[in-house]
């Protein structure tokens, strides 16, 4: 079923992806009291990787669109997990993690590819609180990692 939020996103020419299968001992989503928990969502596009390290081999807007596709990914598992985007109430916080050299400083930057979908995909419940933080390494070279609370409608 496709749901409101859905069909908007289409009518934009925005496709949210196959979510993602864990890839080590944990759950890619779990509600609890009301909110939703979305584990760390690695960048990839078209089931590829997006590695690399800001900083180094990857330049700002290479890393602003890691960042978005994280937050696609991160719509996509919403909607694995509770069936609809349209249960979304509210985008609560996102932890942003920048694979990025010692010395770079842009990952608030960084992680506005990801903030600025998430109101592109939920309007102004997509507004949130948000850390961005350097890292020395991700898991599989990514460039970028982001998780999510995720407040969510009663039924």
């Amino acid at each position: 079923m496709i749901d409101n939020i859905e069909k908007a996103l289409i009518a934009k020419g925005i496709d949210l992806p196959k979510p993602a299968a864990p890839v080590a001992s944990y759950v890619p989503a779990v509600e609890a009291n009301g909110l939703l928990h979305i584990s760390g969502q690695v960048s990839m596009h078209d089931g590829e990787l997006i590695t690399g390290r800001l900083g180094d081999n990857m330049s700002l807007e290479e890393g602003q669109q890691a960042a978005k596709a994280c937050a696609l990914m991160i719509a996509a598992q919403i909607k694995k997990a509770v069936g609809s985007l349209d249960r979304v109430d509210r985008v609560v916080k996102l932890g942003v993690y920048v694979n990025s050299t010692a010395d770079y400083t842009d990952q608030p930057k960084v992680a506005n590819g990801c903030s600025d979908m998430m109101e592109v995909i939920f309007g102004a419940a997509g507004i949130h609180a948000r850390s961005a933080v350097g890292v020395a390494a991700l898991p599989l070279g990514v460039a970028v990692e982001v998780d999510a609370i995720i407040a969510l409608k009663t039924e």
